[in-house]
C-alpha cells in the first residue's frame, strides 16, 4: 500500500471516528404488541383487518421475514428480550403459576438492554406491560434500568383492559373503572370475576398518550423507549365470564361486518393499535427527531385462541403452522418493521435469521455502549444501514417451552427441528426453504442433520432449578 493511499484512510477513519463521537445518539423505540400474529398485518399478506399505518411504516423502512420472538409465551420472551440471551441461557423461562411469580423475576445480577443504555445516559421508559418482577421482587421494573414506568407489573393483571388501577413508577393510579361483583356472565365484558358498572379508562389509550408524552418531554436528549402493549391479547377471565375476550371500547370499521363479536373486536383491537403507532410516527416528524430516531415494531410470540374468535377468519399465523404456544414457526416467527428516516431504506425486505436477543446487541452498538458478558447477542445494525457484507451470523438460534410437557427447537440456516417432549423425545426435522408450514418431516432422510440438531440443543439447554417439564 501506498504512503498516499494509507494516509488518505487513515484521515477517513479519523473523519469517520470524529463525526460518530460528535452525532447525537438515536433515540430508540422498541414497539411490542402481545399475541399479535405473523399474518395480522396487511404488509405480511392479512387481508381482513386493515393495518395502512404498519403498512405504511413497512414502506417506508425495512420489513423482516425470518424474525423471531424470543418465546412463544410473553414472559420468557420478555427475558430474552431485556437480557439479550436465548432460552437456554436467561433466568425467566416461563409464565409462572400465581401464587409463585417470584420464579417470573430477573435478579440483580441480570443486566437488561435498559440498563446497558442508562451506562451511556440514555434516558429510559417502560410503558405498558412488564411482567418480569412485581415490587418486591429484585426484578421490579425500576430496579432493572428503567428511569419511568407506567403499567402493570403482573401478567395476569395485563389481561384486563379495564383495570382499576395501573402502576404510575411506584404508586398505584386509580382509574375511574368501577366494578361491580356479580356471579355469572357479565354482558358488558372486561372484569375478572365482575361486571362493569362504569368504563373509562381503557388502558391501551393510556399507554400510548403515557408514550407520546414521554417521547415529548425526551426529545432533546437520547432515550429508549420499551411500548409493550397488551393488544390484542385476550381478557383470559373476560373470556370465560362472556365467551368473548376480545375487549375493545368498540367495534370501529367493523361494526357493520357479518362478522361474529368475538371477530369483530379482534379486528377492532389491532387496526386501533395500528391507527395509535402511526401517531407516534407523526408526532416524531412533527418534534423533528424522526431522523436520529429508529423505531421497531414486532410482537412478543405467535397468535392466541383464547378470545373466542374465529382463526379461520383472519389466518393470524399467515403461511406459518402454530400459533402461540407452539415452536413450530407460527408460534414465534413474528412480524418486524424497522423505521428510521434517512438510515433505513425505504421500502426494503430483509431475510436475515434474527431473534429478540439481537436487540440487545443491536442498541449497545447504536448507543456505542459495551455489551454486558454471556450474551446470545448479534447486533442487526449492518442490515439496519444496508451494510449486508457486515452481517454477521447465529450459527443457530434456540428455543425452549416448558409447558405442555416440554419442547425445544432449533433453526440453523435453513434447517428447523424440533423435540418433544424435551431432551427425551424424538426429533421433527423441516426444510424451511421448501416447507415454510412445516408439513413434511424429513428427520427420517436426513439423520446426519438430526444428530446436529441434537447436539445443539444438548448444547444450548442448561438445566435451571425453577423450570422444568410440566
Amino acid at each position: 500500500m501506498s504512503f498516499l493511499r494509507f494516509s488518505v484512510l487513515v484521515a477517513t477513519a479519523v473523519c469517520l471516528s470524529t463525526a460518530l463521537a460528535t452525532a447525537k445518539s438515536p433515540n430508540m423505540i422498541f414497539i411490542m404488541a402481545d399475541d399479535l400474529g405473523y399474518g395480522d398485518l396487511g404488509c405480511y399478506g392479512q387481508t381482513q383487518i386493515k393495518t395502512p399505518r404498519l403498512d405504511q411504516m413497512a414502506a417506508e423502512g425495512l420489513r423482516f421475514t425470518q424474525f423471531y420472538a424470543g418465546n412463544t409465551v410473553c414472559a420468557p420472551s420478555r427475558s430474552v428480550l431485556m437480557t439479550g440471551q436465548h432460552m437456554g441461557h436467561t433466568h425467566v423461562r416461563g409464565n409462572a403459576r400465581p401464587g409463585n411469580r417470584s420464579i417470573q423475576s430477573l435478579r440483580d445480577e441480570d443486566v437488561t438492554v435498559a440498563e446497558v443504555l442508562k451506562g451511556v445516559d440514555y434516558t429510559t421508559g417502560l410503558i405498558g406491560k412488564w411482567g418480569l418482577g412485581e415490587a418486591e421482587h429484585e426484578g421490579y421494573v425500576l430496579k432493572q434500568g428503567f428511569d419511568r414506568f407506567f403499567g402493570y407489573l403482573d401478567q395476569t393483571h395485563a389481561h384486563n383492559y379495564y383495570p382499576e388501577f395501573v402502576w404510575n413508577n411506584d404508586e398505584k393510579l386509580a382509574l375511574e373503572n368501577v366494578v361491580k361483583r356479580v356471579e355469572g356472565k357479565d354482558p358488558q365484558r372486561g372484569f375478572v370475576g365482575g361486571a362493569a358498572t362504569k368504563r373509562i379508562d381503557y388502558s391501551h389509550d393510556l399507554f400510548v398518550d403515557e408514550a407520546m408524552k414521554f417521547i415529548d418531554a425526551q426529545k432533546e436528549k437520547p432515550f429508549f423507549l420499551f411500548l409493550s402493549l397488551t393488544i390484542p391479547h385476550a381478557n383470559n377471565e373476560g373470556f370465560r365470564l362472556t365467551g368473548n375476550g376480545a375487549e375493545v371500547p368498540d367495534f370501529g370499521i367493523y361494526k357493520d361486518h357479518a362478522w361474529s363479536d368475538q371477530d369483530k373486536g379482534q379486528a377492532a383491537m389491532i387496526t386501533r393499535m395500528d391507527g395509535d403507532v402511526g401517531r407516534i410516527l407523526d408526532q416524531l416528524r412533527e418534534l423533528k427527531i424522526a431522523e436520529n430516531t429508529l423505531v421497531f415494531f414486532t410482537s412478543d410470540n405467535g397468535p392466541h385462541n383464547e378470545a373466542g374468535h374465529n382463526l379461520d377468519t383472519f389466518h393470524p399465523s399467515g403461511p406459518l403452522r402454530g400459533i402461540k404456544r407452539a415452536l413450530y414457526e407460527g408460534g414465534i416467527r413474528v412480524p418486524a418493521i424497522a423505521w428510521w428516516p434517512e438510515t433505513i431504506a425505504a421500502g426494503g425486505t430483509s431475510d436475515h435469521i434474527a431473534y429478540f436477543g439481537d436487540w440487545m446487541a443491536t442498541a449497545a452498538e447504536m448507543a456505542s455502549a459495551e455489551l454486558p458478558p454471556n450474551v446470545d447477542s448479534i447486533s442487526f445494525l449492518p442490515t439496519l444501514t444496508g451494510n449486508t457484507a457486515e452481517q454477521k451470523q447465529h450459527e443457530y438460534l434456540y428455543w425452549e417451552f416448558y409447558e405442555q410437557g416440554g419442547r425445544q427447537a432449533v433453526r440453523f440456516g435453513e434447517w428447523k427441528a424440533i423435540r418433544q417432549p424435551m431432551k427425551t423425545g424424538p426429533v421433527e426435522l423441516y426444510d424451511l426453504s421448501r416447507d415454510l408450514g412445516e408439513q413434511d418431516n424429513i428427520a427420517s432422510e436426513h439423520p446426519e442433520v438430526v444428530e446436529q440438531a441434537k447436539k445443539y440443543m444438548d448444547e444450548a439447554h442448561t438445566p435451571h432449578p425453577n423450570w422444568s417439564p410440566r
